[in-house]
């Protein structure tokens, strides 16, 4: 659960990774870690557990994910990975259980019923660019650069790609897989990986107040309309009109929208 500070404000520290942060019906994930925030497994369970939390807490409105400084997240912690080269297996077991706990988080993250909003100042590289691209939503500085280096590494960043290439063409996908370059943020705003490109210095503020806006919207419209807006995505076109159909329905004969429809409307109940 989240605490409470003095102020009224919920926040919470979890062993200096992951720093939560409520106000408004916005709660701010701020990576620590140190200045790459790498995604240690430690790191990864941490920012697991504040997502599940989020999702359960009826208090928060809005996700945003934070990373000061030139680095966003490095990745994987690959000081940890060479420690597994110990293990009689080369380390196979426990990269597996890894990159199974990764992927579990991006994906409680992809499916967070709560908007989602990546606030990037550094670079955002392999599984830190997935993070950025497991977001609904993504705000960059200019000062950001993107990058998938596994091939520089003897490898290739196949699951960041799985992110990555939901947000953007697989032209593009491949631009960054195959060569390993950074991008800058004017790249990743052409190819719709992130949304918008700020002055370092108005970053803050309006993701900030981006936020605010969305969370002063109905809440169960937006869980319910952000789980029905993937769902149709996945579907034939017949099949996604007659779901987002049933679904724009249900928003319609919500309670709450109706007594607004009333008070701005005039509209009388049943009884005339």
């Amino acid at each position: 659960m989240l605490g409470k500070t003095e102020d009224g404000m919920a926040q919470e520290v979890q062993s200096g990774l992951v720093e939560t942060h409520l106000s408004g019906g916005v709660l701010t994930l701020t990576l620590g870690g140190g200045v790459a925030h790498v995604l240690s497994g430690a790191m990864i369970g941490a920012l697991d557990g504040a997502l599940a939390r989020a999702a359960e807490a009826n208090e928060v409105r809005v996700v945003v994910l934070n990373a000061p400084g030139r680095i966003f997240c490095a990745g994987h912690d690959l000081k940890e990975i060479a420690r597994f080269r110990g293990d009689a297996d080369q380390g196979a077991a426990r990269l597996t259980a890894l990159f199974r706990a990764c992927s579990a988080m991006m994906l409680r993250l992809a499916t967070l019923p709560r908007p989602t909003i990546a606030r990037v100042e550094g670079i955002a590289t392999a599984a830190g660019l997935q993070l950025v691209a497991s977001c609904d939503l993504a705000f960059a500085g200019q000062a950001a650069r993107f990058c998938l280096p596994g091939v520089k590494n003897g490898g290739f960043c196949t699951t960041p790609a799985v992110a990555v290439g939901r947000r953007i063409g697989r032209n593009h996908l491949m631009e960054l897989a195959l060569s390993g370059d950074p991008v800058d943020a004017l790249w990743a705003h052409r190819t719709g990986l992130v949304n918008a490109v700020l002055p370092e210095a108005a970053l803050a503020g309006y993701v900030g107040e981006y936020a605010q806006r969305l969370a002063g919207h109905h809440g169960p419209a937006l869980i319910s309309g952000k789980r029905a807006l993937d769902a149709q995505l996945a579907l034939p076109l017949e099949a996604a009109y007659a779901h987002a159909t049933e679904v724009m329905v249900g928003h319609f004969m919500d309670p709450a929208r109706i007594e607004i429809e009333r008070r701005d409307w005039g509209v009388g109940d049943a009884t005339g």
